[in-house]
């Protein structure tokens, strides 16, 4: 009898491990808005999203940069970070008492505490200069003279 209890037990925790990862997921949805809309987003992750508004499933724990590139517009870069989220923080919370450390360590591993933020990321794309000739603006990746056309 003891040691079915025993064994019902482990199993109970077992199921129980990671709350954070079961109930929230080891990705999220990152959203992304410009003004004027219609930029394209790259990551520093190589994940692209041709016109905005719009949004990209991220792993909860990657940290990356957005590039925001419309033409006609100098090109924004955002960091984006990762932070422990309240609901994240509750999952951990549950994990202390019923998972126990294998649920601590599995939401850490997999990134399931973390949010992503900004998010929604946005951006307010500034207009290149009219009066100066196409030659001489400037890449903003380079800082050197774009390429004639």
């Amino acid at each position: 009898m003891k040691l079915r209890q025993t064994a019902l037990a482990m199993a109970g925790a077992i199921m129980l491990a990671g709350c954070a990862s079961v109930t929230r997921g080891t990705t999220e949805h990152v959203q992304f808005v410009s003004v004027p809309a219609g930029a394209q987003v790259t990551t520093t992750a190589g994940i692209t999203c041709t016109a905005t508004p719009c949004s990209i499933e991220m792993s909860r724990k990657m940290e990356f940069i957005a590039s925001f590139e419309k033409e006609g517009y100098q090109r924004l870069d955002i960091p984006v970070s990762t932070k422990v989220s309240g609901g994240g923080a509750a999952g951990m919370a549950g994990n202390i008492i019923l998972g126990g450390v294998v649920g601590i360590v599995a939401d850490a591993a997999t990134g399931a505490t973390l949010d992503h933020y900004p998010n929604p990321v946005a951006a307010t794309l500034v207009p290149l200069p009219q009066n100066e000739p196409a030659k001489k603006r400037l890449d903003s990746r380079s800082k050197k003279p774009a390429p004639s056309s």
